[in-house]
């Protein structure tokens, strides 16, 4: 049993889809976060998208994702993969078809063990096309932008995040593979005015009343 969650960078889903799977008593799938540990790991290996080396890396990386914390290969990276430098690399990397391959392969493996709720960008589209609920959580650019300025901290603005965060959300909308876009029976939810609580319980209203509605 598998709900979705995905949307444009800044929004909250991993946070809410993480409060949401702990409600139901699901898995939690950070697909967001698979892909910013192989962007940080080409970076700390100075391999380059497309490269020998690369390829390599992406043969041998083992990515685990539990209770909030990101390991490759045994390590800890949880802090490393959400600066502002990933942010900046990223969507390189997941434009790069043989590593949606890969990660598509190991989501679809590691969710296959039970139920869970899986966020990112293409999940309703082409990862679990047949997911019981499928969501599209958006918001307007600037509270996105400032979502994620208070997440990397520092001296980060506000302003800055948002120059980048169109480019990534053009290059996201113009990727030939697992582009981002609602799935067809996606139900689009917005969240500007909302406080993180508020989405949470609305949105937990509308997956058990779809779970509700599956036969026995």
């Amino acid at each position: 049993m598998i709900v979705t969650i995905d949307g444009p960078s800044g929004v909250g889903k991993s946070t809410v889809a993480r409060r949401l799977a702990q409600r139901l008593g699901f898995g939690f799938l950070d697909t967001g976060a698979m892909y910013r540990a192989i962007t940080f790991c080409s970076l700390e290996e100075k391999a380059p998208v497309g490269s020998e080396a690369f390829n390599n890396l992406l043969q041998k990386i083992r990515i685990e994702i539990r209770d909030g914390e990101v390991r490759v290969n045994g390590r800890d990276i949880s802090g490393d993969i959400r600066t502002g430098r990933i942010n900046r690399h990223v969507s390189e990397v997941a434009d790069c078809p043989t590593v949606r391959n890969r990660l598509v392969e190991m989501q679809r493996q590691i969710a296959s063990s039970g139920k869970f709720v899986c966020e990112g960008r293409d999940q309703g589209t082409v990862v679990f096309p047949d997911a019981i609920c499928k969501i599209f959580l958006t918001a307007s650019e600037q509270v996105r932008a400032h979502r994620r300025a208070l997440q990397i901290g520092g001296d980060t603005k506000a302003e800055d995040v948002l120059i980048e965060q169109r480019q990534r959300d053009q290059r996201d909308a113009q990727r030939p593979t697992g582009r981002l876009v609602p799935a067809s029976d996606a139900h689009l939810f917005h969240c500007d005015d909302l406080s993180e609580d508020d989405v949470v319980d609305r949105l937990e209203a509308m997956i058990r009343e779809k779970i509700d509605r599956q036969p026995p």
